[in-house]
């Protein structure tokens, strides 16, 4: 459980972080490219977040408040991109 937290943990925090670092490069490219990282972080939280779900970590209802809060970031970074 403690190595699925922290991962999950790293997987999120990863997310603002490179847009963040994105947003401070030089080119249009680099900050896509690093927009991109941060979906593919994204995606691994969704991940780490139905297979917490799945091995009963977390309630029904706290998963759906999760997966509603990942959806939503997931448009808006789409929207950005």
């Amino acid at each position: 459980m403690f190595g699925l937290t922290s991962q999950l943990r790293r997987a999120a925090a990863s997310i603002p972080i490179n847009i963040a670092e994105g947003m401070g490069r030089q080119s249009k490219n680099e900050t896509r490219q690093f927009l991109n990282i941060a979906l593919g972080s994204l995606s691994e939280t969704e991940y780490l977040l139905d297979l917490c779900f799945r091995l009963k970590y977390f309630t029904e209802t706290d998963f759906q408040v999760l997966e509603k809060c990942r959806q939503e970031l997931g448009g808006m970074l789409w929207n950005f991109l």
